[in-house]
């Protein structure tokens, strides 16, 4: 008998419609309780569009208040993101607005997709949550054309921004720095700290290393928009906070004619041969290509008739009583401006091109990143680490005769070819290396005996348990590490050990064959300066300043204070510090990194050499005949009574020996506490410090005492963006103070 199914049939069909409305009906209920309010905000904030605004950054001053970086109020055309999806509607509006905002199609479109990267990719630097920005700084007869058209331009508005300026520029431009977009090396540092992708951020100098001091919070508006996209009311808003001010410790006075004295200095050396003209001297010398002054190898083609290069080089003026950097120089130098102006990036690459010639490095500070042989100008720590080690007394004797032959070395060693002989540089008067007789430390500084520090690095190489100890003495004073300076980039310089040496032999960057271990000529080397050692010209001048203020060694600092958002002015370009508010003054409290050991009878020995370095006498000897000191003419004329100064002269010796690659340097510093002035010049491939470096500090000097007027600083003329030169020559106005040349006797 059949069975009817159709009563089951319906219990299952009747069971799976009420499961059905069941769950519709939970659904329901879901989506009207409990997700009502997230549907909800969806429907408003559909009606509503947020603006952001941003922050006024916080502007630098200078010691006085003069105004080295501000801001200046631009109007920026942007476009909504929601109008140019559509590759169709994109192309019609970038056609209509390429003749009215004066930008190629090619270029709005490139702002919309991105550039490629190096892996080809297309990167876009702009917010995709924010609208688009089609160009920057339009004047004000565009923005009227665009909004009494805005039919014809859909999405398309006009927002207020900051563009930085710098009254002064291109003065202190490596300290100050420049700003620029977010790229893709710093991209998610900054997204992540909430920044958006249309920001500009500091990219060099303080504007980079202070960028969270400076910032500034931004704000935000919420309007509500209808359906045809126009604005109904104001729903929310939070005002931007502007960043904080900071003041440095540059005088732009200083800074200016240090900048002024760096630069002619270097196009004087240029306009110079590197050695005395031909005919002084004996024939044998100049047959074999020798300088008749020096002893150092000539071009063969071209003998004495090679000018300096003197490329580049550096100033630094410390106070040594607190750190604070007075002024900074770094030649090559450039306008920061140009990182604003707009220009093309042809334009650019051929203003700042890419090379691989240190020589031409524009955008590098050389002060904090130059890495510099610093010849002589290391003697005063040599001295101190062997007085304070025990490997040589305050008053203890050596014979110099000119030459000094290692004594840790057998000489059949020697006989084989391996160097032994090392000689001090040669006497202009009788063509053979400069005897100062018995010297001690005072002397051998005083007279820049070679002779008696050669024999100080093979000590500190073979007397037991030295090794080590001249390495770790030079650390004392910053060598070897980077300063901690507000400035990106700093390079923490170079003392040769066994592990660097092994490094550099296996980057092949020291010759083919070399050990990879110190070996005695190394530190005999390190000693006057040479070889594997090297530093900056900021470590050189924070190890200066050690000195003068008696064993303190500074964090040097950029920093003077910091104040609260939008000080106002008391002039054009000029701060009314006395009505700002200051939120951290650093100048107050100086930063000690550590106190290094100066007892008096180590430190006056020292100090003295360094005295008649700049005041004599020189020596006498042999047969009564007079050597002066390496500064001793230079500074002949000098206001020792207004400002009273120690120092010391270097020559960093060159590539394959030949004169015109010698580098200068020199260091200062005053003895009066009341002026605490430290000053350190490095003139690269310029020749003796005595005749290139030492001038530069002689000015600088000369300023600091009160004899020397510098030209007023006035803030800069409008930016020629035709030009093509990245920052005007400058020249001082009286170059009286270069003059004054060293005695022939010595040489660096």
């Amino acid at each position: 008998m059949a069975i009817d199914r159709r009563s089951s049939r319906l219990g299952v069909l009747a069971l799976v419609a009420l499961l059905l409305v069941g769950a519709l009906g939970t659904r329901l209920w879901f989506l009207q309780a409990v997700q009502a309010e997230d549907f909800q905000s969806q429907v408003d904030a559909a009606k509503q569009r947020t603006v952001y605004i941003p922050p006024e950054r916080g502007r630098i001053f200078d010691a006085e208040g003069r105004v080295m970086a501000d801001n200046q109020r631009i109007l920026t055309v942007t476009v909504e993101r929601n109008v140019i999806r559509r590759s169709a509607d994109r192309q019609e509006l970038w056609k209509r607005l390429s003749g009215a905002l004066g930008v190629p199609v090619e270029e709005l479109e490139a702002r919309y997709t991105g550039r490629p990267d190096d892996d080809g990719d297309l990167v876009s630097v702009y917010d995709p949550l924010l609208p688009l920005p089609l160009k920057e700084d339009v004047d004000e007869a565009t923005v009227q054309y665009l909004m009494e058209r805005s039919e014809d331009y859909p999405g398309v508005s006009v927002s207020e921004e900051w563009r930085r300026v710098y009254p002064y520029s291109p003065l202190a431009s490596h300290v100050v720095g420049y700003m620029g977009a977010l790229n893709e090396d710093n991209i998610d540092e900054y997204l992540a700290k909430g920044y958006n992708r249309n920001e500009r951020v500091g990219q060099f100098g303080v504007e980079a290393t202070l960028e969270d001091t400076l910032h500034g919070e931004w704000g935000w508006q919420v309007w509500e928009i209808d359906a045809a996209g126009n604005t109904v009311r104001l729903l929310e808003e939070q005002a931007p906070v502007a960043g904080n001010d900071v003041q440095l410790s540059i005088d732009l006075d200083v800074q200016q004619y240090a900048e002024q004295a760096l630069e002619t200095q270097l196009r004087n050396r240029r306009n110079l041969p590197a050695s005395l003209p031909e005919g002084v001297g004996g024939e044998t010398q100049q047959r074999n290509h020798l300088d008749p002054e020096t002893g150092r190898r000539q071009d063969p083609n071209n003998g004495p008739t090679v000018p300096f290069k003197a490329p580049a080089g550096s100033v630094v003026v410390l106070d040594h009583s607190n750190g604070q950097v007075m002024a900074m120089a770094s030649y090559p130098t450039f306008d920061n401006r140009w990182f604003n102006a707009g220009i093309s990036k042809d334009k650019f690459d051929q203003l700042f091109p890419a090379t691989d010639d240190p020589d031409r490095s524009i955008l590098v500070n050389r002060a904090v990143q130059g890495r510099y042989n610093i010849g002589s100008t290391i003697k005063p720590f040599v001295a101190w680490s062997a007085m304070h080690s025990g490997v040589i007394g305050p008053q203890e004797y050596i014979r110099d005769d000119g030459t000094y032959t290692l004594e840790s070395i057998d000489p059949e060693v020697c006989a084989t070819g391996v160097r032994c002989e090392f000689k001090n540089a040669i006497s202009a008067g009788d063509g053979l290396p400069s005897r100062y007789g018995p010297v001690s430390v005072l002397e051998a500084l005083a007279v820049s005996s070679d002779v008696f520090f050669y024999r100080l690095g093979e000590q500190f190489f073979t007397l037991p348990g030295r090794r080590d100890e001249l390495k770790a003495d030079l650390q004392q004073f910053g060598f070897g590490a980077d300063s901690g300076i507000e400035l990106p980039f700093e390079w923490d310089g170079r003392i040769p050990d066994d592990a660097v040496k092994a490094e550099l032999v296996e980057a092949g960057v020291l010759a083919e064959g070399e050990q990879p271990r110190l070996l005695t000529g190394d530190l005999v080397q390190v000693a006057i300066g040479q070889g594997l050692f090297a530093a900056t010209p900021l470590q050189l001048a924070n190890a200066y300043a050690t000195l003068a203020n008696g064993g303190f060694l500074m964090t040097p600092h950029l920093v003077k204070a910091i104040y609260a958002p939008l000080t106002p002015d008391a002039a054009p370009a000029v701060a009314d510090l006395q009505a700002g508010t200051v939120v951290d003054r650093i100048d107050d409290r100086p930063e000690i990194r550590r106190e290094v050991p100066m007892p008096q009878e180590i430190r006056d020995p020292i100090i003295a050499g360094l005295t008649r370095v700049i005041r004599g006498p020189g020596v006498y000897y042999p047969a009564g005949r007079y050597r002066s000191t390496t500064g001793e003419a230079l500074f002949e004329n000098f206001p020792y009574d207004e400002l009273p100064i120690a120092g010391k002269t270097g020559t960093a010796q060159g590539a394959n020996n030949y004169g015109w690659n010698d580098s200068s340097a020199f260091g200062a510093f005053s003895l009066d506490g009341s002026q605490p002035y430290t000053v350190v010049a490095y003139l690269e491939k310029s020749g003796y410090g005595a005749r290139a470096a030492a001038p530069v500090v002689k000015c600088v000097l000369g300023v600091l005492a009160g004899e020397i007027n510098p030209d007023p600083v006035l803030p800069s003329d409008a930016l020629d963006v035709d030009r093509l030169v990245v920052a005007p020559e400058r020249t001082m106005t009286d170059q009286a103070c270069l003059s004054g040349d060293a005695a022939l006797t010595v040489t660096d």
